[in-house]
């Protein structure tokens, strides 16, 4: 009989459902008063109220008076918590104490109230009024040699407004250095769609959804990761759609989830089957399978035909006898080795998508996080370009992006990689020649730091360096920087990395009255299917000492910038002007102020809807994968594929509780997840503690010990463990070569039990 596992307990019901519910229940009766959350949520996701600062699916009209899910519950009770940290908390606590504390006991403590200055004497943070913080920061960046030593990093949960005047900022003072959260997600595909079907996002809207025949969902787990999807993937598994899933783990609400806007489901305890068919593909196998099912497409066709579209590929693709030939020479041997599954599988699923008339594939993070995510992102856009599942009802490519702007913020500048003609149009449009060569990424920022040639980090929002990989190296360069600031709400472990001098400046939340003048401003956000929109934040501020972001923007800009061009305070008077300057840089933002006031807003361009290729060659492009051989690097015997994962109590960096019900994990974090398979192989028992550690050439052995091995349904070879706790295993050198992605996802490692006691 298997010994039990402190905090392990099976979880049988569906994702979703009462289970939802309480835990809905349970982060409104720990951050808010009822009355006030109810009001709150209820104002989430509306025309008239705020965006939530969640996921970034996208909104649509139902017949219930709520349009939130559980995680965007937590998100928005965790930001307008009735908790506070002001000046007496962080008197009473010095920086190398709270740097002891966990993530979650960080960002409990409540929203920040003042600005700090931190003081190394006495090694706490100090309040300062903001005329001295600006004034530092403004001394400090004045002083620097190269405009090219300062790092300016965003979050995706910035505005459009506040993104935009923040990259006007960086320019004007003279860099392109732009570490921004994207660089740690979806960065591959602002890469590799770009060079497939010339734009760098998903081409499907939420009205797709109702037509698709089929939808392929590879490399993520919606349940936890982007709930409000759950509910379009609740009504397409209902009107008898195939969901083909590809995912190392058995995620259960890929399996059964039970919609608690369904109030039969509800009363009956019942659920809806999501996956129609579940394929457990082995950790970094992505690449693979889709050559497996595209192989076997071509099989098809060559035994049938019917199963290619040779008129969109003769009228809009470039490459595909060499995508042909590419299939052809790669044998089913080593597609089953790299995928870990088997041939019979793959020709179902290849069948099942030459049925369809209209499929759309959906991904997230689990293909994007691997040293081929580039790549990845390629080969999902070659399957469907070879049935012509681009610019017709039901069909496209959807990235499912994690914060709710962070497309947004891409799309309004926030890029180190800036091209000639919006260069050209910030000149005219403000009156100074901004820089042009290309600047920093995330990586690209941690490695400057940590060489010593970065010497300010200024971050609007967001937990980088806990964030990126490798913080054995990263913690200890922060200290080393001139200054550090951090644009926040609330604490996390960044904000306690301090350089020698160290600024903690709060921000007004998403969910909070922003007045300029006594007039309340909207900001603006961009959703995953490039849908822009108002937000109103309707809640009284957590405290009179908070700014918003963009005049905080406003404020470092005026004090580091004194002879700038750009009139930061008229701007800030007032977000319709920050808008029309977007305009004038963007021209898709065409009549931007008018088109917000609509409900819902407007849509961007998205040319490969209308069949329109921005490629160098003006048609959509087949890119082959090149072979599937492991590097000897980072193989070998008994060498397992680590992936990163989120609990469901968390986001991003934000940890809200100890909890992952749905895998059955209970008021911990410190557990890996193991094939029953491996574990016997090893000779590991469930509930022994283990130690992983790290299979590189590059001199440095990276070990995560004292975690607990639970055997979990996950595919063979593979094994997972939460982020960020498992980020100390992945060099901060192991990412994308194209995209300069982090491979979060595929660390290899082996497995080894540690002594009892």
């Amino acid at each position: 009989m298997k010994k039990p596992i402190p905090g392990i307990a099976r979880y049988d019901n569906p994702a979703g459902g009462w289970g939802a519910l309480r835990a809905t229940a349970k982060a409104i009766r720990t951050q808010m008063d009822a009355s006030d959350a109810a009001v709150t949520l209820l104002r989430t996701n509306k025309p008239a109220g705020f965006d939530c600062p969640g996921c970034a699916w996208p909104d649509k009209e139902h017949t219930s008076t709520f349009q939130f899910c559980e995680n965007g519950a937590k998100a928005v009770t965790w930001e307008a918590t009735k908790r506070r940290a002001p000046p007496e908390f962080f008197a009473a606590h010095t920086v190398t104490e709270l740097l002891g504390w966990s993530d979650f006991d960080l960002e409990n403590q409540g929203r920040l109230t003042h600005p700090m200055r931190y003081d190394r004497d006495s090694d706490r943070y100090l309040p300062v009024s903001w005329e001295e913080a600006f004034a530092l920061a403004g001394t400090v960046l004045q002083a620097q040699p190269d405009p090219d030593a300062v790092e300016f990093y965003t979050s995706g949960r910035a505005s459009n407004e506040a993104a935009f005047l923040y990259q006007i900022f960086a320019r004007e003072y003279g860099t392109n250095n732009f570490p921004d959260c994207s660089n740690m997600c979806h960065e591959a595909t602002s890469v590799g769609l770009p060079k497939s079907i010339g734009i760098g996002k998903g081409t499907v809207s939420l009205e797709d959804f109702d037509h698709c025949q089929m939808i392929i969902a590879m490399g993520h787990n919606p349940g936890t990761n982007h709930p409000r999807m759950m509910g379009t993937l609740h009504e397409v598994a209902r009107r008898g759609v195939p969901i083909v899933v590809f995912n190392p783990l058995r995620e259960r609400a890929l399996e059964r989830f039970a919609d608690p806007q369904d109030p039969l489901e509800m009363a009956t305890l019942g659920s809806t089957d999501i996956a129609s068919s579940y394929h457990q593909v082995k950790v970094g196998g992505d690449a693979a399978a889709l050559k497996g099912i595209m192989k076997a497409v071509l099989e098809i066709e060559a035994a049938e035909g019917g199963a290619l579209d040779h008129a969109f590929i003769a009228e809009h693709t470039n490459g595909f006898e060499a995508l042909k030939a590419d299939l052809e020479a790669t044998g089913w041997d080593a597609i089953e080795a790299a995928s870990g599954l088997g041939v019979t599988a793959l020709r179902q699923v290849a069948a099942a998508y030459v049925r369809s008339e209209a499929t759309i594939v959906t991904y997230g993070m689990g293909m994007t996080q691997h040293a081929t995510g580039t790549s990845n992102v390629q080969q999902m856009a070659n399957l469907l370009l070879l049935r012509g599942n681009f610019g017709k009802p039901g069909a496209g490519i959807c990235p499912l992006r994690g914060h709710s702007n962070v497309q947004g913020d891409r799309t309004v500048g926030i890029t180190e990689k800036p091209g000639a003609a919006m260069l050209q149009r910030i000149e005219a449009a403000f009156g100074f020649a901004p820089p042009a060569a290309h600047g920093h990424d995330a990586v690209a920022a941690v490695k400057a730091i940590v060489a010593g040639s970065a010497r300010v980090l200024i971050s609007l929002g967001g937990n980088l360096v806990v964030a990126m990989p490798d913080r054995e190296q990263t913690y200890a360069a922060m200290g080393a920087l001139d200054l550090t600031v951090s644009i926040a709400t609330k604490l996390n472990r960044s904000h306690l990395l301090v350089g020698r001098e160290a600024l903690l400046l709060p921000c007004l939340g998403r969910t909070e009255v922003d007045l300029q003048g006594g007039v309340a401003q909207s900001v603006t956000v961009e959703d995953s299917m490039s849908m822009v929109h108002a937000s109103r934040g309707k809640l009284p501020p957590a405290s009179e000492h908070l700014r918003s972001e963009p005049a905080i923007v406003a404020g470092m800009a005026m004090a580091a910038l004194p002879s700038s061009r750009v009139d930061w305070a008229g701007l800030i008077a007032d977000y319709d002007r920050i808008r029309d300057k977007i305009e004038a840089v963007f021209p898709d933002f065409a009549d931007f102020n008018t088109r917000i006031q609509v409900p819902g807003g407007f849509r961007l361009p998205l040319p490969p809807t209308e069949r329109v290729w921005n490629t160098a060659s003006g048609r959509a492009e087949f890119l082959p994968f090149r072979g599937l051989e492991e590097d000897p690097e980072v193989s070998g015997p008994a060498v397992l594929k680590l992936t990163t994962l989120r609990s469901h109590d968390q986001y991003n960096t934000t940890i809200y509780g100890l909890d992952d019900r749905y895998r059955g994990v209970f008021g911990r974090r410190d557990v890996v997840f193991v094939n029953p398979a491996d574990l016997e192989a090893l000779g590991i028992e469930p509930g022994d503690t283990v130690e992983l550690e790290t299979v590189f050439a590059d001199g440095r052995t990276r070990r995560l010990s004292g975690f607990t091995a639970v055997d979990y349904d996950i595919a063979r070879g593979s094994v997972g463990a939460y982020y960020p706790e498992a980020n100390s295993l992945v060099p901060l050198g192991f990412h994308d070569p194209e995209s300069g992605t982090p491979s979060y996802k595929s660390v290899p490692v082996r497995l080894r039990a540690l002594p009892a006691g």
